[in-house]
């Protein structure tokens, strides 16, 4: 169901972006605005803090199919009026809270009906009935990447019920957790529900997860690519790592920093830093005559030779 604060948000006029605008232009859009708003950009500046949760709760929204689906019908459907009241017939109800009124969550009952009570009007099967277990109930939370990496706890008010939800280190966009008995009562008596959180992770404008592993792209430049150097590497949560670049270093290269990555139940990985050649795009005119005197010193044979030879031969 959606959040009933959807009728006075505009999420495209957060990001800036038109009702129509394709998936992949709306991705492009979200890293260039979380990039400029980041708080680790901004540090200590409460107004781009603000913004980027802004920016954060539209983009989860609006990179959702489903999700953009039921906000844009819940938009149309408001068509100036006046916003159901929480807990009112139009079924809108903000159901998530704490956590510094950050993450939003939407539920919906039935999705987890007890298969065996289903199939035996919530008796057994051998005869003796046995009390139907309550309804469960879905619920999805929003969580920024450091927190998903880290690992959090999350206060949550689902239905009317306060609760605690553990989020362990390493959790991924898309991922379940069930809280047992935390679902609807059993209307005879018998166990409660279970609640199911799906968890949607705001992706980070540097790193990405790769199992308990983080990547983050480098740039180096022509000379430190082809001379080799010491760089500095961001980590998550952390200052600058300095790595060696060696001499001869193609892009794509990946580069390892031991026990940087995600520290899970199942152990610890790494950063995993994929080095990226940068091409300058303007070069003063001695720049030029330099390169041109580097060409004309360096090997003849072609780099492409070896690569044409295979596809003839193929």
């Amino acid at each position: 169901m959606a959040s009933n604060d959807w009728f006075d948000k505009d999420f495209y006029a957060t990001l800036g972006v038109q009702k129509d605008v394709a998936p992949a232009d709306l991705k492009k859009q979200y890293r260039k605005l979380a990039r400029q708003f980041h708080p680790d950009s901004n540090p200590g500046d409460a107004k781009a803090e603000a913004r980027f949760k802004e920016i954060s709760e539209a983009h989860a929204v609006l990179s959702d199919p489903k999700q953009r689906q039921e906000y844009d019908a819940v938009r149309a459907m408001a068509g100036g009026r006046p916003r159901f009241a929480p807990g009112g017939s139009g079924g809108f109800e903000d159901v998530f809270g704490g956590f510094g009124g950050g993450p939003r969550v939407q539920y919906s009952q039935g999705d987890f009906d007890d298969l065996l009570g289903g199939m035996f009007g919530g008796g057994s099967p051998f005869g003796a009935r046995r009390p139907a277990k309550g309804r469960d109930v879905t619920a999805r939370a929003a969580l920024d990447f450091t927190s998903a990496v880290q690992g959090d706890t999350l206060k949550l008010t689902v239905a009317g019920k306060s609760m605690t939800v553990k989020v362990p280190a390493g959790v991924h966009d898309g991922q379940k957790i069930k809280l047992a008995g935390k679902g609807d009562p059993s209307p005879s008596g018998g166990e409660p529900g279970d609640l199911i959180l799906t968890l949607q992770v705001r992706p980070h404008p540097v790193f990405t997860m790769d199992g308990l592993n983080l990547r983050v792209d480098v740039p180096v430049t022509f000379a430190e690519a082809t001379l080799g150097a010491t760089i500095e590497v961001p980590t998550l949560g952390g200052g600058p790592v300095r790595l060696k670049v060696a001499p001869g270093t193609p892009s794509g290269r990946v580069l390892r920093v031991k026990g940087r990555g995600v520290a899970g139940r199942k152990g610890t990985g790494d950063l995993l830093a994929t080095i990226q050649v940068a091409v300058p795009s303007h070069l003063t005119k001695e720049q030029v005559e330099h390169l041109e005197k580097f060409v004309e010193a360096g090997p003849s044979e072609s780099p492409r030779a070896e690569l044409l030879a295979k596809a003839k031969a193929a």
